[in-house]
C-alpha cells in the first residue's frame, strides 16, 4: 500500500490484509515518547528486530519477519537503530495487536534468543553479498510457498503465495532461473522492474514493494540478481492474468495453477 508522505515508521494497521489470524497492527517505531518508540531503549528496539521480542516482552506475530532478520550483522542491526531514531517523532495512537487462539499462544514459541554476536556475512562474491541481501529483506516469505508455515521442499522461491488485500487477489511470482519463472532476465531489466515497478510492458502489482528496493544501489540490485541466477529453476508456472485454477505443487488456486504437475 502506498505510504503516506509524513508518516514513515508511524505504524500501520493491517486490518485490510486477508488470511491474518486475528487484528494484526504494526506499531509506531518513531521517537514520539506518548505513542511511539521514544522510551524505548536501543537493546529493546534490537531484541525486537532479530528475535522477535516485544519492548514489553511479548512474542511479535512473524508478518514482522524477525526470522529473517535474524541474520543482520550486529553492524547493520546497529544502523536500523541509529536511523530508526532519527525519524521525525510522530504522534500516532494504535492498539496493540488481537491475535486469535490458539496462535496468540502458538507463536510464543516461534521467538528464540541470540547468544552470540552475529558477525558480516560474507561478501566475497556478488553472489554472497546478494545472498545475504534477499535474506534480510524476506524475499522468501513471499516467494516461497508455504505448508503449516514451513516452506514447502524443493518450492524455493518458485511462486504461487496468495496475496489478498486492497491491491487485489495476487499470486507471487515465481524468481527462479527457470523457462515458468525469470530466466529471460538479464541485469538490465531486473534494475529496470526494481526501480519502475515494469517488467517491459507489464506493471508490477503494489505488493511487490519495488519502491522500497529502488533506491538500493546498482552493485546490490546486481548483487541480488546473481544470486537469483544461483537458485535452483522450479518448473511451476503462476499468470495472475489467467483465472485461478488448482495447483498440485504449491497447493493453492492461481493462474495457470492446473498445468503444474509434481511428474514434471
Amino acid at each position: 500500500m502506498p505510504m503516506i508522505p509524513g508518516m514513515e515508521g508511524a505504524g500501520q494497521d493491517f486490518a485490510l490484509l486477508k488470511g491474518l489470524p486475528g487484528h494484526l497492527i504494526a506499531p509506531n517505531l518513531t521517537p514520539d515518547r506518548e505513542t511511539g518508540a521514544g522510551n524505548w531503549s536501543d537493546d529493546a528496539l534490537a531484541r525486537a528486530i532479530r528475535e522477535g521480542v516485544s519492548h514489553d516482552g511479548r512474542a511479535l506475530f512473524p508478518l514482522m519477519p524477525y526470522i529473517d532478520f535474524r541474520h543482520l550483522s550486529d553492524e547493520d542491526l546497529a544502523s536500523i537503530v541509529v536511523y530508526l531514531r532519527s525519524l521525525l517523532p510522530v504522534k500516532n495512537p494504535l492498539a496493540a495487536s488481537q491475535i486469535d487462539f490458539p496462535d496468540k499462544y502458538l507463536i510464543r514459541s516461534v521467538p528464540q534468543p541470540l547468544e552470540e554476536p552475529v558477525d558480516p556475512p560474507d561478501t566475497s562474491t556478488p553472489a554472497k553479498r546478494g545472498e545475504y541481501l534477499v535474506e534480510v529483506a524476506a524475499c522468501e516469505a513471499c516467494h516461497t510457498p508455504q505448508a503449516r508455515s514451513h516452506a514447502m521442499p524443493g518450492m524455493d522461491f518458485a511462486g504461487g503465495v496468495i496475496l489478498e488485500g486492497p491491491w487485489g487477489r495476487m499470486a507471487s511470482a515465481n524468481i527462479t532461473p527457470d523457462a515458468s519463472g525469470i530466466v529471460y532476465y538479464d541485469e538490465a531489466l531486473f534494475i529496470q522492474a526494481m526501480r519502475t515497478g515494469w517488467v517491459r510492458a507489464r506493471r508490477l502489482n503494489q505488493i511487490m514493494p519495488w519502491k522500497a528496493f529502488a533506491a538500493m544501489t546498482d552493485e546490490d540490485l546486481n548483487a541480488v540478481f546473481a544470486y537469483l541466477k544461483t537458485l535452483k529453476p522450479v518448473r511451476h508456472r503462476v499468470d495472475n492474468t489467467a483465472a485461478p485454477t488448482p495447483c498440485k505443487l504449491c497447493k493453492a488456486s492461481h493462474g495457470l495453477g492446473a498445468e503444474n504437475s509434481p511428474a514434471h
